[in-house]
C-alpha cells in the first residue's frame, strides 16, 4: 500500500485493482490522496493574490415533463399520463423560470425530463429554438444520454443526425444524467427499459465529436459493488482518453424514499470515500463537482477537501431528489461564504469552467 499510495501522490495513472486497494484506505488517508491529485489537475488556478479558485455555476434545473414509460426503480419522480400531478412544462411558464433565472445572475439552465411517449421531435426543436431566440444569453444544457436513447427509438432516427439537429436549434451541451452505474449488470436491475452503457457512451461519443461538451455522473449507494463502482469510472476514463469532452464528474447517492427500490441510504462517509476515489481515477476528467444537494451544505464543503474543486449549481429549482425526499436549499451567499471558510476563493464559472466577469490569474 504504501507503494500505491506513493504511485498516487506522484499523480500516476492507476487500476481498477489498484483503485479497490485504495477504496479500503482509512478515510482521511483517501482524502489526503485525492486532495494533491486535485490540485495536480488544478495548479494554475489561482486569483491575483494566490488563493486557489474554487467554483460554482449560478443555473437552474426545469424539468420539462414527468411522464415516463421506463420506470426506474430508483426514481420517485416519474408519473404516467393519466397520473395524478403529471405534466408536460408550457413555454410561459417555462419563460417565467428562465427570466428569474436571467434576474438572479444565471448562465445556463439544466434541461431534463421523463420519457415522454408521445411528444414528436419538433416540439423539443421548437422548445430549443424558442429559447435560443429568446434568451441568446443563456446555455442550454439538455437532455441525457438516456433522453437521446429514448428519441432514436420513438423518432426512429440515427443518433448522429437527432444529436446534430437539437445542437444546430439551440442545444449547447449535454448534462451526464441517466449514467447511474455504467455496467449492464447493475442497469438491468434498477432500470431495465433505459438506455444500456454503451448506448449512455455512445450519445457521449457523438456530442464529443460535433464539439459539444458534458459532464459524466454516477449515482451509486443501491445494489452496486465497489468493483461496478470502479468499472464505471474506467468506462467514463476510457471514453475520456479517446473523445476529451467531458467537463467535469459528479457522483451522488441513492435517496430512496418514495422509491420502489429497496435499499439503505449510504452516509456521508461512503460519499466522500467515492468522491475521493473518482478523483483519483478519473486523471484525465479536469473537474470534480460536490454533490451538496444530497449530502447537505456541510458535507458538500468537506468535500473540497476530497478532491472536489467545484461546488455545482445553487439549484434555484430541484424536483427529483426532492422527490425522493431529500430537500437542501443554498442562495450565491451561502455558496460564497461555504467556499471562503474552508480557505478558497469563489468564483462564479460558466458551464466550460470560465470565470464569469473575472479572470484567474496563472501562478
Amino acid at each position: 500500500m504504501d507503494d500505491l499510495c506513493q504511485k498516487v501522490w506522484n499523480g500516476e495513472r492507476i487500476t481498477e485493482a489498484e483503485a479497490v486497494d485504495l477504496s479500503r484506505l482509512p478515510l482521511q488517508q483517501l482524502g489526503a490522496l485525492s486532495d494533491r491529485r486535485r490540485r495536480l489537475a488544478k495548479a494554475g488556478d489561482y486569483d491575483g493574490q494566490g488563493n486557489e479558485i474554487v467554483t460554482y455555476i449560478l443555473d437552474r434545473n426545469i424539468n420539462y415533463t414527468n411522464i415516463c414509460n421506463v420506470y426506474c426503480k430508483f426514481c420517485a419522480f416519474w408519473r404516467t399520463e393519466k397520473q395524478e400531478g403529471a405534466y408536460v412544462i408550457s413555454r410561459d411558464e417555462i419563460d417565467k423560470k428562465i427570466e428569474e433565472t436571467v434576474a438572479l445572475g444565471g448562465t445556463q439552465i439544466l434541461m431534463q425530463g421523463g420519457h415522454h411517449p408521445k411528444l414528436n421531435k419538433q416540439w423539443y426543436l421548437d422548445l430549443l429554438g424558442h429559447i435560443r431566440d429568446k434568451f441568446p444569453e443563456i446555455n442550454i444544457h439538455a437532455f441525457s444520454p438516456s433522453e437521446f436513447i429514448h428519441f432514436r427509438d420513438v423518432f426512429d432516427e440515427p443518433l448522429e443526425s437527432l444529436v446534430r439537429d437539437f445542437r444546430d436549434a439551440g442545444l449547447g451541451s449535454i448534462p451526464g444524467g441517466g449514467g447511474e452505474i455504467l455496467v449492464d449488470e447493475v442497469r438491468n436491475r434498477i432500470a431495465p427499459l433505459k438506455a444500456m452503457t454503451d448506448d449512455w457512451l455512445k450519445v457521449m461519443e457523438i456530442a464529443h465529436g460535433l464539439n459539444m461538451a458534458s459532464t459524466a455522473t454516477m449515482m451509486f449507494g443501491h445494489v452496486e459493488s465497489i468493483e461496478h463502482r470502479i468499472e464505471h469510472l474506467e468506462r467514463v476514463r476510457r471514453q475520456q482518453d479517446e473523445t476529451e469532452g467531458f467537463t467535469a464528474f459528479i457522483a451522488w447517492t441513492f435517496q430512496p424514499e418514495n422509491t420502489k427500490l429497496r435499499a439503505p441510504a449510504v452516509g456521508a462517509n461512503e460519499y466522500l470515500r467515492m468522491q475521493a476515489l473518482s478523483r483519483i481515477y478519473l486523471d484525465n476528467v479536469p473537474n470534480i463537482q460536490s454533490s451538496w444537494v444530497t449530502q447537505g451544505l456541510e458535507i458538500g464543503q468537506v468535500a473540497l477537501k476530497y478532491g472536489a474543486n467545484d461546488l455545482g449549481s445553487i439549484m434555484i429549482e430541484e424536483n427529483v431528489v426532492s422527490e425522493a425526499g431529500t430537500t437542501f436549499c443554498m442562495d450565491e451567499g451561502d455558496m460564497k461564504r461555504l467556499i471562503d471558510d474552508i480557505g478558497y476563493n469563489p468564483r462564479q464559472r460558466d458551464n466550460w469552467y470560465r470565470l464569469v466577469n473575472s479572470k484567474a490569474v496563472a501562478a
